[in-house]
């Protein structure tokens, strides 16, 4: 299950009042064919209804579901080939544009449709592009990236089969799909220890990456960073070096700031090697004249430490396992960072956040010798990321939810602290959180393990950090078990929140 989960402008609160009616939740009916193992996509709302991909054992449709949640149609989408590497969609107020991958013999397909109301394609499929792979290649090939505004988007591919000069072809549309530029551009590798963030695209159309150098025996640390911005009518990428001293970095976000024309990179620090997280290294790169502007590290004390784990943890340790889940911007020049505890246990081991860099970069592996494309798990789980996996019975954690916001001169203005204690077995489906904006707040949506069951629970943010924490939501109807961590906000006021019911798979509307 994939999911491309964007919220725009976290903390553009508009000062409204909190609407104190309880949130109402209305069930999808379970449709026999719609199991734990159905892939699904929550593509938004048009004209009032909610659009659903579903890919059940190869049959591809999209369900079309009304107000109070009934199934109106199911939309067959036949010209799609069976078998399937990949999804992505960009979902517009009239329409979604719909992206599919797909291998026939050694060439892979890149092809889009639009998706108007009632999940009618507007016009017949499209195909954008085609790559020849060897047996050796990884058939994951393109990536699409989107700008915040959706007004821009970029497909792209990466051919690696020469490790040490990586071959980048893009393609830059505007939101009607006409092409706008085309490029080819190379970058050079070192073949052991360079490695991608992931991609981004700005409003004005660049495409913007870090390139950083991984080092330790097992790779478990950053020790260089350049960034790198291609503009529209450049060939090739814009790549300066970012001065990092004698921090170790522990792994990269980036977020553009458009409203600044900068690009905010933030990352967890420690001063030796796989040493305890010491605080927040952040940098902000004026992308414009490709130099850095400001950085500073931001070194956590005792007061944040306790806050983070608790009174009964090891303040030393309190944030080896966190990790950076998100950064939002506003438009006076702050910004919000978000992130999360996160670690696994098995029978006989506690895995930690080297354990799961030791893999290195999470879009390339030894056998890729052709084509490879920056896709890991959306959801900001680092053990899926990093391709970590392993045969053991394990357990999945997902702690605390730290949050800082800052100013725009880049002091710390508050600090707090989603506090929940979260755990499965076999799977992180149920565990970490959804965010929904209502304006005046940001509810972070989350189970909490009560009397042998799970329950969601609402608490949300204010613009000055404040904390509210809400009664349980009506009609939790037992035998529901939320995924809120795979929601979608479709309105200002609506989420739809993935859930098994007796292991078949259903929806919820959460109306605030």
């Amino acid at each position: 299950m994939k999911l491309k989960l964007v919220i725009v402008g976290f903390f553009l609160f508009a000062f409204i009042g909190v609407n104190a009616q309880a949130p109402r939740i209305v069930y999808t009916e379970p449709e026999k064919e719609d199991t734990r193992r159905t892939s699904f996509e929550i593509l938004g709302k048009i004209d009032g209804d909610v659009l659903i991909y579903k890919n059940n054992r190869s049959e591809h449709a999209i369900s079309i579901y009304d107000e109070e949640m009934k199934l109106k149609q199911q939309v067959s989408m036949d010209f799609m080939p069976e078998r399937i590497i990949n999804v992505d969609y960009i979902t517009y107020p009239d329409k979604v544009l719909f992206f599919y991958q797909y291998q026939k013999k050694r060439i892979v397909y890149c092809d889009y449709v639009a998706i108007g109301a009632g999940g009618k394609p507007l016009a017949n499929p499209i195909t954008l592009d085609t790559t020849e792979i060897g047996y050796s290649s990884s058939n994951k090939i393109y990536t699409v990236v989107n700008s915040d505004d959706k007004q821009k988007l970029m497909l792209f591919k990466v051919n690696s089969s020469n490790p040490r000069r990586f071959f980048i072809t893009s393609f830059l549309y505007d939101a009607d799909l006409k092409l706008i530029t085309r490029n080819f551009s190379e970058v050079a590798m070192d073949e052991k220890g360079d490695y991608f963030s992931d991609f981004h695209l700005s409003n004005a159309g660049e495409l913007v990456v870090a390139k950083f150098i991984r080092a330790g025996n097992n790779s478990d640390f950053i020790a260089g960073v350049s960034m790198l911005v291609k503009h529209p009518d450049s060939l090739g990428f814009s790549i300066r070096k970012v001065e990092i001293g004698k921090m170790i970095l522990d792994n990269l976000l980036l977020k553009i700031d458009n409203n600044n024309n900068r690009i905010l990179m933030a990352s967890f620090f420690s001063r030796q090697k796989r040493g305890n997280m010491e605080g927040l290294y952040l940098v902000k790169w004026d992308k414009g004249a490709h130099t850095k502007v400001m950085d500073t590290a931001m070194v956590f004390n005792d007061e944040l430490r306790v806050m983070a784990k608790g009174t009964d943890a090891n303040k030393k340790s309190a944030f080896n396992d966190f990790f950076i889940k998100n950064i939002f911007t506003r438009k006076d020049g702050g910004f919000v960072i978000v992130s999360e505890s996160l670690y696994t246990t098995s029978r006989n081991n506690s895995f930690n956040r080297w354990d799961y860099m030791g893999f290195g970069n999470p879009w390339m592996s030894p056998m890729n010798y052709g084509y490879w494309s920056p896709i890991y798990s959306p959801y900001g789980m680092p053990w899926n990321r990093y391709g970590w996996n392993n045969n053991m019975q394990n357990r999945y954690f997902a702690e605390n939810v730290l949050v800082l916001s800052f100013g725009p001169n880049d002091n710390v203005e508050w600090s707090n602290v989603i506090t929940k204690n979260q755990f499965d077995d076999e799977s992180d489906n149920m565990i970490s959180y959804g965010n929904m904006n209502t304006g005046g707040e940001v509810h972070f949506l989350f189970n909490t393990f009560e009397r042998r069951t799970f329950v969601l629970t609402d608490q949300s943010l204010d613009p000055a950090g404040k904390i509210t924490r809400y009664p349980t939501l009506k009609n939790l109807d037992k035998g529901y078990d939320f995924m809120p961590r795979f929601a979608k906000q479709v309105s200002a006021r609506q989420i739809i929140i993935p859930c098994l019911y007796r292991n078949y798979l259903c929806f919820a509307r959460v109306d605030f």
